[in-house]
């Protein structure tokens, strides 16, 4: 690991987001654009959005990077990286590289506006079935 590209990935990293998972669900939703009202999870601690085809999120959009963002887990949050794109990316209307994205926050891409929507988890009680023998 000491090449200089490796990076050691902490466990307190990987196990935050899973801590934040159990508690919270996360997505974003395209709330204009072709896909208005569409949503897409963020069930992963990094989720590639561009026009594809290697993203986890692709868009038909020409003012799109292949790559264009990463919408990454960070401390209890997120944030979205742009991945070098062409036309860049807004958050609350501001042009960023980096940006910290909390809940009802909206980053635009392309033609496309998505709003980040962070919501308690609904955790489902353990039913237990007793029976009656004897």
């Amino acid at each position: 690991m000491r090449d200089g590209h490796t990076r050691r990935t902490h466990r307190e990293e990987r196990d935050g987001f899973q801590v934040f998972l159990a508690e919270h669900q996360a997505k974003i939703v395209a709330v204009e654009g072709r896909s208005a009202g569409v949503e897409y999870p963020l069930d992963q601690g990094v989720v590639v959005v561009g026009r594809g085809p290697s993203v986890d999120v692709a868009f038909d959009d020409p003012e799109m990077s292949r790559q264009h963002v990463a919408v990454e887990y960070a401390e209890q949050g997120f944030r979205v990286r742009d991945l070098g794109s062409t036309n860049g990316v807004l958050v609350n209307g501001v042009r960023v590289q980096v940006g910290d994205l909390s809940d009802g926050d909206r980053f635009e891409i392309g033609h496309t506006v998505f709003q980040l929507v962070i919501e308690d988890a609904e955790i489902e009680p353990d039913v237990y079935e007793l029976t009656d023998e004897g």
